[in-house]
């Protein structure tokens, strides 16, 4: 049996990263990640994985983002016993992370379940609990970056600094075939960051590979390259605007990676002058959490020993307890609130919009990428309501959106990584929104590569390495999509009756007396009896 590979996700989308390769004597992932996004696309969170999670030998995880991640308790749920290869700092990342994932499961169905007892709807389980995170964290093995190890029959890899978070890797991997003199080479990229960034070496990789599976999220979005001092005025101004607009900023933040630099850089703002020295409250266990891991991993990141203090700083507060964070609400002016999930999807986040997103003192900075179908991305795109926790909330705050601390290559850095690669002998390109890797492979092409040899795989495709091409096949089975490509990256049915009960409550709003508001609901249940 040749090498293959089936996308199991992050191809057509950001999210749900998980490549499942097969020899004639191995199964194994890169990544196992869990969905972000629309209801539609979360919904495969819940289902069978498209394998047998029992017969996988093991995974090779590049980095701790969830999206990468988040379903590795899942697969030990199901029966996979393997070792998972990962560096210390994603290891030591994800014994947090896992866990609060698993927690946000149990917690979001114990919620649904109660909506559905109301509703006579039957009961569903969470994807994993927090006792499959704890047992999954069992299988961790640790390596470091640029050691080959032997991991199987014929098959080693190592890992190279992906400059992406903290322990995150790109993977090189050899695999031996019968028919050839030298073994497969293919690299996959993992999320690479840009250059220059806060605490991390510029992604670091070898060249000259069979093929490369790389990532296309900044596909066709360049960034204007800011040095640290141009970064943190552009921080200092949002922030000194929205203080003096009377409220309180509210910046929805990734836990890992971003937390850890908005609150280095704010710190340096107040102690410079260049901000007023209010209150900053990190609102987050798991952030908190992963600071801790990143004072124990000073050693290992760039200027990180020149940076105050993540811990023991008194400007920062930090917030553990549910009442803690409750208690924030009592400030009506003048404080930083830093929450969890950076999508606005989850966490403690979502509690603080719906206190904050109809105040027009208030001011919301978005920091972060935003997958289509969430929250985040509802308010970059200018939403003027939404509905929180079944609220309808009308949008009066200031919504602002700053692009200086991603932790992507935009697209000439995507572009540069890739021409450092070559000679490559294909390149598939994924993870990344289609408008975003078709961008990405047009300016490869430009520069060189043949186009038939950069490919754009959806979700549920599969590469046979022997034939050298995408093939609609496993083992010359039929391959079924779980989802349609188009169903990922558009609303789907869940935001579109959000949409119209919005849209509703708005037109009878606006009926200019009690008769009007009578003859708009007549017409409604009119229209419906008509379906």
């Amino acid at each position: 049996m040749p090498l293959t590979m089936r996308f199991c996700g992050a191809a057509g989308t950001v999210t749900g990263s998980c490549y499942w390769l097969r020899t004639q004597k191995s199964s194994f992932l890169i990544d196992c990640g869990m969905f972000q996004g629309n209801k539609t696309l979360q919904a495969l969170n819940y289902e069978p994985f498209p394998f047998d999670a029992a017969r996988i030998d093991f995974v090779l995880q590049t980095h701790a983002h969830i999206d990468h991640s988040g379903l590795l308790p899942k697969l030990y749920k199901e029966g996979f016993r393997g070792p998972i290869r990962a560096t210390s700092g994603t290891a030591d990342l994800l014994s947090y992370m896992l866990p609060d994932s698993a927690f946000i499961q149990e917690m979001e169905t114990e919620q649904l379940n109660r909506r559905n007892s109301r509703r006579g709807k039957p009961q569903v389980e969470p994807a994993y609990t927090r006792e499959d995170a704890a047992e999954c964290l069992e299988l961790f093995r640790c390596v470091e970056y640029e050691r080959w190890v032997d991991v199987a029959p014929g098959i080693r890899f190592r890992m190279w600094n992906a400059g992406h978070i903290l322990g995150s890797a790109s993977i090189e991997l050899e695999v031996a075939d019968a028919g050839r003199a030298a073994p497969l080479r293919l690299l996959f990229s993992g999320d690479i960051g840009p250059d220059h960034k806060l605490f991390h070496p510029d992604p670091e990789a070898s060249s000259n590979f069979d093929y490369v599976i790389c990532e296309s999220t900044y596909g066709g979005r360049p960034r204007e390259r800011r040095n640290a001092e141009q970064r943190r005025e552009i921080l200092a101004r949002e922030v000194r605007d929205a203080l003096q607009a009377g409220g309180n900023l509210l910046i929805p933040s990734f836990a890992v990676e971003r937390t850890q630099e908005l609150l280095a850089d704010l710190t340096l703002l107040q102690e410079s002058g260049a901000i007023n020295h209010a209150p900053i409250f990190l609102d987050s266990p798991l952030a908190i959490r992963a600071t801790e891991v990143f004072e124990q991993h000073a050693h290992e990141l760039e200027e990180l020993s020149k940076q105050p203090h993540l811990i023991d700083n008194p400007n920062i507060r930090f917030t553990e307890t549910v009442e803690e964070s409750k208690a924030i609400n009592r400030i009506r002016g003048g404080a930083i609130i830093l929450a969890a999930s950076g999508m606005c999807d989850a966490g403690r986040i979502r509690h603080h919009l719906l206190q904050h997103l109809w105040r027009p003192d208030s001011t919301v900075l978005l920091v972060g990428y935003q997958a289509p179908g969430t929250m985040g991305r509802m308010l970059s795109e200018g939403k003027a309501q939404v509905t929180i926790q079944g609220n309808p909330i009308r949008v009066r705050a200031r919504i602002r959106e700053i692009d200086v601390y991603s932790g992507h290559a935009d697209h000439g850095e995507l572009v540069e990584w890739i021409d450092e690669r070559k000679p490559i002998g294909c390149l598939l390109l994924t993870h990344g929104d289609p408008e975003a890797s078709k961008a990405l492979r047009e300016a490869v092409i430009a520069k060189g590569m043949e186009a038939d040899k950069v490919l754009l795989p959806q979700i549920d495709d599969c590469y046979d390495f022997e034939a050298g091409k995408l093939v609609p096949s496993v083992n010359r089975k039929p391959v079924t999509r779980r989802v349609e490509p188009d169903a990922i990256i558009r609303p789907d049915w869940h935001n579109d009756a959000a949409q119209l009960l919005l849209d509703i409550r708005a037109q009878i709003d606006a009926a200019a007396d009690e008769r009007a508001k009578k003859v708009v609901i007549r017409h409604l249940r009119r229209a419906l009896e008509e379906m």
